[in-house]
């Protein structure tokens, strides 16, 4: 008789915080990591807009401050992707600079390169791949038979390329609210469990108690 009230008692504490009422703290748990893991996102994105900003504007001091500030924000952020930036624009101004330099190996070769470079940088922004290949096609004019990309090597275009990993959980705002999901659903999983267990117990082990 005593186990069966104790058994009874147990299952009036358990009652006294309804499953719909976890459930909704859930989805509002839910609401809320949601929010700072779109945050980190968000916050990953204008990291790395800022490093190919810079990038363009040919600001290397710039970039490499930049990487830095994206690597870390990544390596302390959840939810901010598998990063993979690739500097192009430094990419497209190195080689453009190996070929110029190619060029140049004799009094005639820098006359040439000056006038080349004078007809298409005009034409482009930058030392993109389009001023790349108008500086082949008109040096080609002044030099027939001389191709200063084929006689250059060319830049390991993985040494632009740089890839940071996010950890599969941080300790901000957003890690910590995934760790109160976790609790509040546990919790719902526990009642749930530890209820049913109890009904069975008062039905068959302290029926006739």
């Amino acid at each position: 008789m005593v186990e069966r009230r104790k058994v009874r008692k147990t299952i009036k504490s358990l009652q006294r915080v309804k499953t719909w009422q976890l459930i909704i703290l859930l989805v509002l748990m839910g609401f809320v990591s949601a929010t700072f893991l779109r945050l980190n996102n968000v916050g990953m994105v204008q990291r790395r807009n800022a490093v190919i900003s810079a990038d363009k504007q040919g600001e290397e001091d710039t970039t490499r401050s930049r990487l830095l500030e994206l690597q870390h924000y990544v390596a302390a952020h959840m939810n901010t992707g598998k990063n993979d930036v690739y500097l192009a624009s430094q990419y497209e101004r190195d080689k453009a600079a190996l070929i110029q330099q190619a060029s140049q190996g004799n009094e005639s070769g820098e006359v040439i390169n000056a006038k080349v470079d004078a007809i298409c940088k005009p034409q482009f922004s930058g030392y993109n791949q389009g001023y790349v290949d108008c500086f082949a096609r008109e040096y080609a004019k002044y030099a027939p038979g001389s191709d200063p990309i084929s006689q250059v090597k060319m830049p390991d275009p993985d040494r632009y390329r740089f890839v940071f990993a996010p950890p599969l959980w941080s300790p901000d705002f957003a890690g910590f609210s995934l760790l109160a999901c976790a609790l509040v659903l546990l919790m719902i999983i526990t009642r749930l469990i530890s209820l049913l267990v109890l009904r069975i117990l008062l039905k068959f082990k302290y029926r006739d108690a």
